[in-house]
This record gives C-alpha cells, sequence and structure tokens, in this order.
C-alpha cells in the first residue's frame, strides 16, 4: 500500500500540537491549582479560609500557628469557622478563641455549629463576630469539670497498697489510689470555680448578657439550636450557606470567593479527595485521653 507522506507529515504534526495543548493545558490547572491551593491549603489568591475545629479539643501547637498565619495572610478576606466539637481542654479552648479573636481584629469571623458546639466547643464559637448553628445542634454546656478514678476499694479488695513519700498533703492528688480527702476537693473546687468565673466572663462579654440572662444559661446544660437563639447563646439557625450571605450582606465579602480548608496538612487538597473516594478515608480517630481542667460535654 502506498504511503502518502504529505499526510504523515500532517499527521504528526497535528499530533505534536495536540501534545503541546495537553501541556498547556495541566500547566495551567496545576498553576491555578498551586494559586489557589497553593501553601498547604491556605491559599495565595483572595479567598474565605474555613477553619474546621472537630472532635475533642486538645492544646495543639499547629492549630495555634495556623490561627496566626490566617491573621497575617492578606489573601484570606473572612474566616468560617466549623465546629462539630463536645470540647475539651480548658487551654485549647482558650487558644483558639484568642486566636480567632486576633483574627477578628482584621477580618470577619463567622462559627457555624453542626452537630455540636459545646462546652470548649462553644468558647470556639464565641470568638467569631456571628454565630450559627443547625436547628438540631447541641450548644451550650458552659461549665468545666474534673474528673480522677479512685481504685482504693478495689485494691483493698486484692491486696494491694501503694507506698508514697510525699513534702505535703495536696502533692501529687488527687490519687487513683486513696479516697480524695476534704481539703484535696477544697483546693479543686476553687481552680474550677476560677476557669468557671472565666468562662462566664467570656459568655457574658461576647453575648451582651445581663447577670441574671448569663446565670439561666451557666448552669452546665446543652440545648438544641432553636433553643439557643432563643436564649441569645447563638445569633441565627443555619449553615454555612447562611454565614456566606451574611458575610455578603453584612461584612461586603463577595461570595463569589472560593471558600478554602486552611487546615488541611495536604499539598494538594483536591487530590487527597480524589485519592479518598478510590482508597477510602484513612483518618485516623481523635485523641480521647485529656489531662488538667477540661470543658467538656459528654453523657
Amino acid at each position: 500500500m502506498a504511503i502518502d507522506v504529505d499526510e504523515l507529515l500532517a499527521r504528526r504534526k497535528l499530533k505534536r500540537r495536540l501534545a503541546f495543548w495537553r501541556v498547556a493545558a495541566l500547566v495551567l490547572v496545576v498553576g491555578l491549582a498551586l494559586a489557589v491551593f497553593g501553601g498547604k491549603g491556605k491559599g495565595v489568591l483572595p479567598h474565605i479560609a474555613r477553619v474546621n475545629i472537630d472532635g475533642v479539643i486538645m492544646d495543639e501547637k499547629e492549630r495555634e500557628e495556623l490561627l496566626g498565619e490566617i491573621a497575617k495572610n492578606d489573601s484570606v478576606k473572612a474566616v468560617i469557622v466549623r465546629i462539630n466539637s463536645p470540647g475539651g481542654t480548658v487551654v485549647g479552648s482558650e487558644v483558639i478563641y484568642k486566636g480567632l479573636r486576633k483574627i477578628a481584629e482584621e477580618k470577619p469571623v463567622v462559627a457555624v455549629i453542626d452537630a455540636m458546639g459545646a462546652s470548649g466547643g462553644y468558647i470556639a464559637a464565641l470568638g467569631a463576630d456571628r454565630i450559627y448553628a443547625r436547628d438540631n445542634a447541641l450548644t451550650g454546656s458552659i461549665g468545666v469539670i474534673f474528673q480522677v478514678p479512685e481504685f482504693s476499694k478495689l485494691m483493698d479488695n486484692i491486696g494491694v497498697s501503694v507506698n508514697e513519700v510525699k513534702t505535703s498533703p495536696l502533692k501529687g492528688g488527687p490519687s487513683p489510689f486513696e479516697p480524695m480527702s476534704d481539703e484535696m476537693r477544697k483546693s479543686i473546687e476553687f481552680m474550677l470555680d476560677d476557669a468557671f468565673d472565666w468562662f462566664k466572663a467570656l459568655v457574658q462579654e461576647r453575648r451582651n448578657y445581663t447577670p441574671e440572662q448569663l446565670a439561666a444559661v451557666a448552669d452546665g446544660r446543652v440545648y438544641s439550636g432553636r433553643q439557643a437563639i432563643g436564649n441569645g447563646l447563638i445569633d441565627e439557625l443555619g449553615g454555612e450557606d447562611e454565614a456566606i450571605k451574611w458575610l455578603e450582606t453584612e461584612k461586603k465579602v463577595t461570595k463569589k470567593l472560593p471558600v478554602v480548608d486552611a487546615d488541611k496538612q495536604e499539598e494538594f487538597p483536591f487530590m487527597a479527595k480524589a485519592m479518598a473516594m478510590v482508597f477510602g478515608d484513612t483518618r485516623l480517630v481523635d485523641r480521647l485521653s485529656l489531662d488538667g481542667v477540661l470543658t467538656l460535654w459528654h453523657p
């Protein structure tokens, strides 16, 4: 069969053109992805940053640094804080609150409580300029708690004892190896009262409560979103769509800006999502070992 040289050359030329434009398109897509999602998901083009507060709140240095970076990032025009947390350590919740207030000095911050934003999760929400919650979300649980197990009766039954030498009665206490003394209980109550006063003062300041209104909600109970809108714990019922609408209406932040997860660690979040679809979600469960004074809700 005869080969048409001109046709063959034309085909090769067409293939080269197609290859060129495919590579160019790939470079363009990658370039846009790096521009929007570069810097471990923080973004370099104008965007709304989404900060996710999920699970038990710990004192995490990485989160503190992230909030500081967001505050200094001129590309971030607003922040949405999505909360699904029963709380955690008082210190960890305080770090989030202060980090969000620092951001709010320069750009609007709005919180969205999904399934739960109780105790320390509610402290995080207080760091926002406005709080939204789902109708049936759980929020509130204003209070602090300190728990320690005690095994002294079990130890007596199995004939085990602990030898201990300490410099003062309150050193190293409370201990799981002996009943809590009245003096130890009073010292813990003194510490808890201080943390509780801080929590209540925060709620009163951020929600503009009178002392009577504060007393009505600060008894440790949780509220649904519908109840929380009635007693002033939140501003409005809704989710992220409503939060974005508020940002546009009240803070003049256009809804056309992309919303980027600021706390994702992957270099390319869109690739991570694709990998998760193929291989499944491999995230580890939250750590549940907690030390110190807690602001945590759990039935």
